[in-house]
C-alpha cells in the first residue's frame, strides 16, 4: 500500500511536537520549516555565518530521527552560556555541514543521513532573510524575534530581501502531497513566514491536498491577542492571496473544551486567552472542524500543550477518511 504523504508547516516547538507524534504512523512524513528565526543560538549563528536560521530545524531533525536516545540528546544539547554562547551542539552541526557544503537545504539533508531522520526536514528558503510585519499604525518591525515585543497588531508579514525564493523541495514536497498540515505555532513568526518565500504560495494554491490547520490553544502576546480560530484562519488566507472568503483550508483542528479552571495564572496576566471556536464563520469559510476532548495538554505548573498523540491521530484520521473517498469517486 502507498503510503500517505503528509508535508508538515511551520516552526517552533509546535512543528517539532506534531512530527514527533507522527512519525508512529506509516505515513511519507515531510516538514517544511521556517528559517527566518533570529533570536537565541539560532540568532548568533546567523550573525557569525550568513546562514539561514537552523535552530527550528534542529528542533524538527530531532524529532525525527531514529539514532539513540543519546545520540539525539547530544544533537539538542545546550552548552552553558558563560562557555560556549548558549550555543546548541546542532546548530553548530549545521553550521559545520553548512560550511562545507554551501548549501543550507544539502547541509539538512546530509546531517539528516546521519541521524536517520524518519521522513524529510525541509528548509523554507536557501537563503538567510529576515521577517518584517507592518503593524496597524503603519511602522514596520524586521526582526523575527521583535515583533512580538512591540505588542501591536500585525497587518501583514513578509520578507526581506522581498524576492526571496523557496527551495525547489519545499515546492516539490506540497506539490507531492496528499495533506498538508499548517501549525501549529506561533502565527505570525512560525506558520506565516514558511508561506512567502516565492513559489510556495503558488504550489499551495494550486495542490490538490487535502489542507489542515492545527489552531492554537490560546492566543499569543504581541501576534495574536483577541484572535478567534477563525481570526487565524483569516491570517493565512491573506497572505496565500485568497480573497474570496471562502478559505484554502478544508479542515481545521482546535480545541472545544473549558480548561480555565485548569490553567497557570501566567495566561490571565498577560492578557493571553483560550482561542474560541466560533463554528459558524467557521463553517461559513468551508472549513470541516475537527476536535477530540484529549486534544490539550496541561502540566503540573498548568502550562498549556497539544497532546501529540492525539493530534497526530486526528490529522491520520483525516487523511484516511479524504483519501479513501477521494479514491472511492475516482
Amino acid at each position: 500500500m502507498k503510503k500517505i504523504k503528509v508535508t508538515l508547516v511551520g516552526g517552533g516547538t509546535g512543528l517539532s511536537v506534531l512530527a514527533r507524534g507522527l512519525r508512529r504512523y506509516p505515513v511519507d512524513i515531510s516538514a517544511i520549516v521556517s528559517v527566518a528565526d533570529d533570536g537565541g543560538s539560532t540568532g548568533l549563528v546567523r550573525d557569525q555565518i550568513d546562514m539561514p536560521a537552523p535552530g527550528d530545524i534542529r528542533n524538527v531533525m530531532s524529532s525525527l530521527s531514529d539514532v539513540e536516545s543519546k545520540l539525539e540528546n547530544l544533537f539538542v544539547y545546550r552548552f552553558k552560556k558563560d562557555r560556549f554562547g548558549g550555543h546548541a551542539l546542532g546548530n553548530l552541526m549545521l553550521a559545520a555541514m553548512y560550511d562545507m557544503t554551501g548549501d543550507f537545504a544539502m547541509a539538512v539533508k546530509e546531517l539528516s543521513k546521519i541521524l536517520n531522520v524518519k521522513g524529510t526536514v525541509i528548509p523554507s528558503t536557501n537563503f538567510s532573510p529576515k521577517l518584517a510585519a507592518r503593524m496597524d499604525d503603519n511602522s514596520i518591525i524586521v526582526g523575527e524575534s521583535y515583533i512580538p515585543e512591540v505588542k501591536q497588531k500585525i497587518e501583514e508579514v513578509y520578507l526581506l530581501p522581498n524576492d526571496t525564493v523557496a527551495t525547489a523541495e519545499a515546492v516539490q514536497a506540497i506539490e507531492d502531497s496528499d495533506v498538508i498540515v499548517f501549525g501549529p505555532g506561533s502565527l505570525y513568526t512560525s506558520v506565516i513566514p514558511n508561506l512567502l518565500p516565492g513559489g510556495i504560495k503558488d504550489a499551495i494554491l494550486g495542490s490538490q491536498g487535502i489542507k489542515v490547520y492545527v489552531s492554537n490553544i490560546m492566543t499569543q502576546v504581541g501576534e495574536t491577542l483577541g484572535y478567534t480560530a477563525a481570526d487565524h484562519l483569516e491570517a493565512i488566507d491573506f497572505h496565500l492571496g485568497q480573497k474570496t472568503g471562502r478559505s484554502i483550508m478544508d479542515f481545521i483542528i482546535l480545541n472545544e473544551q473549558d480548561i480555565q479552571g485548569q490553567i497557570s495564572e501566567y495566561y490571565s496576566r498577560n492578557h493571553m486567552s483560550i482561542v474560541s471556536s466560533d463554528k459558524q464563520r467557521i463553517r461559513e469559510m468551508g472549513v470541516e472542524i475537527a476536535t477530540d476532548h484529549r486534544l490539550v495538554s496541561i502540566d503540573d505548573q498548568g502550562a498549556v500543550r497539544h497532546n501529540n498523540k492525539v493530534l497526530a491521530e486526528k490529522i491520520y484520521d483525516i487523511a484516511l477518511r479524504e483519501i479513501s473517498t477521494l479514491q472511492y469517486k475516482k
